[in-house]
């Protein structure tokens, strides 16, 4: 089977769902052709997420013309440092670029905060902290971006989605010390089953992707298990993290099933039941 061959279409669920996390900008197929794909196994909506200034007008304008999808609007935590630093090896979409310094990530926070205020984009992020990609000198720019996006949600009642990667301690410090948003989510939960309970406390939503399919991604079965259901979301994060058995080919809104399936059996729940709990999650969380 050919890594680069898209998984064939999985069983339909019974209940409708919610992708609460992809990226259909970085898809092979059209808007058109995946949101019917994802339609063709029940799964009803999905919130697309930008990365950068482009990619979130390009949400905003996808969210605008196509009821199914809803848009959330960001400087990714590992875009804030390029902005700020520069990117001399081009690693991001953009290619190559020179340091722009606090101006240019002001500039480029206030497009976000425009975006941030119209009525088809739900939520603020993926925003947050990412201490895998981005070394020391850039963790200012990423804490300072971080807050900033938070104080954007909460002027703008939007959603805040987060994204922590080795980051855990820093990200619910900075959550705390400047104040949630009332709708929170981690988007690709990644904390173990101890800080599930912090997020708990706190009222945050956690978001599962493919990842929990995974064999040695037991910690993360641990997180779902404790996890309150009504703060379950399940996403794609599509093209990335496809779940088992289809691992490392590539990923779009219609494997949702797949993820969700093996979700109810850690939460010992019936698929339809989860589903719908999931679907009513996702609406509360992003407000649609």
């Amino acid at each position: 089977m050919s890594r680069t061959e898209a998984p064939p279409l999985p069983e339909p669920l019974r209940v409708p769902v919610a992708d609460s996390h992809t990226h259909l900008d970085m898809q092979d197929a059209t808007v058109e052709e995946a949101l019917a794909r994802a339609a063709a196994v029940n799964v009803s909506t999905v919130v697309q997420v930008g990365c950068d200034v482009a990619g979130s007008r390009w949400a905003a304008d996808t969210a605008a013309a196509h009821a199914a999808v809803h848009a959330s609007v960001a400087l990714h935590p590992n875009e804030a440092p390029r902005i700020v630093h520069g990117d001399p090896d081009g690693t991001a979409r953009q290619g190559a670029r020179e340091p722009g310094g606090k101006a240019a990530l002001d500039e480029a926070l206030a497009e976000i905060d425009a975006l941030a205020a119209l009525d088809h984009v739900r939520g603020v992020g993926e925003t947050g902290l990412d201490f895998f990609r981005t070394g020391p000198e850039g963790i200012a720019a990423q804490e300072e971006s971080f807050r900033a996006h938070i104080e954007i949600a909460k002027r703008h009642g939007k959603a805040l989605v987060i994204h922590d990667r080795d980051a855990h301690a820093d990200v619910l410090r900075v959550l705390a010390d400047a104040g949630a948003p009332e709708r929170t989510v981690f988007h690709c939960y990644s904390g173990d089953a101890e800080m599930a309970e912090v997020c708990a406390r706190a009222g945050y939503f956690m978001s599962f992707a493919g990842n929990v399919t995974f064999k040695n991604a037991q910690p993360l079965r641990d997180a779902l298990a404790v996890a309150p259901t009504e703060l379950v979301l399940v996403e794609t994060d599509a093209p990335f993290l496809t779940p088992a058995p289809y691992r490392g080919r590539p990923n779009a809104p219609y494997l949702i099933p797949v993820t969700l399936r093996a979700m109810a059996e850690v939460k010992g729940l019936e698929e339809d039941a989860l589903a719908a709990a999931i679907y009513d999650n996702t609406a509360r969380a992003f407000d649609f």
